[in-house]
């Protein structure tokens, strides 16, 4: 594509560090954030005594297995301050989840923090092929939401000029890239498809703006929906991956020179993969529950935190960091239909393949008596003239043969899915009773 390859010298030391200077910095900082958590937070005194683990019985990073793990709820659990690791008076900066299904989930930042927050999504920017100087049109929510504030901050730190825009107003978004000309837009993927529809509908060509770099996460999504996005914007969609109870975005980056999976910034998060049901590490390159252990948070450090994210961990390519692959879904998003497993992104991907329908999708979940019901709502693409209940049992005998769920399938007009302006894309509408 367009975006610029590093070079060795482009890289820190940390980057293409040998595993055995990796691994000892892992171990060093991991007895420092247990003892840290330890010493200066009782829900985790209490969560290890209960264990009967204590910081000091770290010899080796296996050991970290020993230690119990940390769920969303603990945080909301905690809410607001309880899982602080330094007198509130010391966070300078506050985030917090919605809090859509409950309490929100609150984290807590030292100016330490904030400042590795900033190094890191700038160490991830400078993945993507950014460099300073580069104009950056954040799309991420601003607010208590940790996208906005968080890629602004990192596109700072490496020098870009920052366009602030958030999310919404889609007409004045295309109306500064078609102006001011960033050359990367930070933003969820399924909101730049709807910038891409924009600018089709003003009569803008999308592979014709100065974009040339898109970094793009908050969601998951697919290998189908990266190269819909490339073909249709002319630009590098790269994956960014982050979650504000472990940092916020930057977490982890794709590499514009191999576009692989995004590498786990390991210096500052221990990763671990584990079977969901039963607790226990997988080994690297097997499918489980992605967990994270902070190395270097003062403010709330987080010990082997559930993400829920289903994905594996892979081996270094580009840096000298292990991978993550495509998150496949959430372990709490994953539908269950008649015995099935069913991921909103398995459905996207069959959608993607046919060329004639939009990226834009939603699943309505329903109950018929015993049995669960899938209706799957897609639309085609402005200007596409097809038989749409034809097109709609096709999709719906691939989806079938290929998943193995049943589906009813509903082609509609274009435009006429729900579109998301600020956040994730709706996919699921779960009609079941509780």
């Amino acid at each position: 594509m367009t975006g610029q390859q590093p070079t060795l010298d482009d890289l820190e030391p940390i980057e293409r560090a040998s595993q055995d200077e990796l691994q000892a910095l892992q171990l060093t900082r991991l007895r420092w954030t247990l003892q840290h958590a330890y010493d200066n937070v009782a829900h985790y005194q209490q969560a290890f005594d209960a264990k009967g683990v204590h910081p000091q019985d770290l010899k080796s990073l296996a050991d970290l297995a020993k230690f119990p793990f940390t769920a969303k709820q603990d945080l909301r659990n905690n809410y607001p301050f309880g899982l602080f690791a330094v007198p509130r008076e010391q966070v300078v900066r506050i985030h917090a989840s919605s809090g859509t299904t409950g309490k929100p989930t609150v984290v807590g930042y030292t100016q330490n923090d904030i400042d590795t927050w900033a190094h890191l999504v700038a160490r991830s920017i400078r993945a993507s092929g950014g460099r300073a100087g580069d104009i950056v049109q954040v799309v991420y929510g601003y607010g208590l939401f940790t996208g906005g504030l968080g890629a602004h901050y990192g596109a700072e730190r490496l020098g870009c000029t920052v366009i602030p825009m958030s999310g919404g107003q889609t007409e004045k978004q295309v109306q500064v890239i078609t102006d001011f000309k960033p050359r990367i837009i930070m933003v969820t993927p399924s909101y730049m498809q709807v910038i891409i529809e924009e600018m089709r509908r003003q009569g803008i060509d999308p592979r014709s703006t100065s974009l040339r770099i898109g970094i793009f996460g908050a969601e998951p999504w697919t290998e189908a929906m990266r190269k819909d996005i490339e073909d249709s914007a002319g630009i590098d969609a790269v994956d960014i991956y982050g979650l504000s109870e472990v940092m916020g975005p930057g977490v982890a980056n794709e590499c514009i020179e191999s576009k692989d999976g995004p590498v786990i910034w390991e210096d500052h998060f221990y990763p671990e993969v584990i079977n969901p049901e039963t607790g226990e590490v997988v080994p690297d390159g097997q499918e489980g529950e992605l967990v994270f252990t902070t190395l270097t948070k003062e403010a709330l450090p987080v010990i082997r935190y559930r993400t829920r994210d289903l994905t594996r961990l892979l081996p270094p390519t580009a840096r000298s960091m292990r991978r993550i692959g495509k998150i496949v879904g959430r372990s709490d998003d994953m539908l269950i239909i008649r015995g099935v497993n069913l991921f909103p992104t398995q459905i996207e991907e069959l959608i993607l393949q046919q060329g004639q329908l939009s990226g834009q999708y939603q699943l309505v979940v329903t109950r018929e008596g015993l049995l669960d019901e899938v209706q799957v709502h897609c639309e085609v693409l402005p200007g596409v003239s097809v038989d749409a209940a034809r097109l709609g049992a096709a999709l719906q005998e691939r989806i079938k043969t290929l998943i193995g769920v049943s589906t009813r399938v509903q082609v509609g007009a274009p435009g006429s899915i729900e579109r998301t302006l600020v956040g994730k894309a709706r996919r699921v509408i779960d009609k079941r009773p509780r």
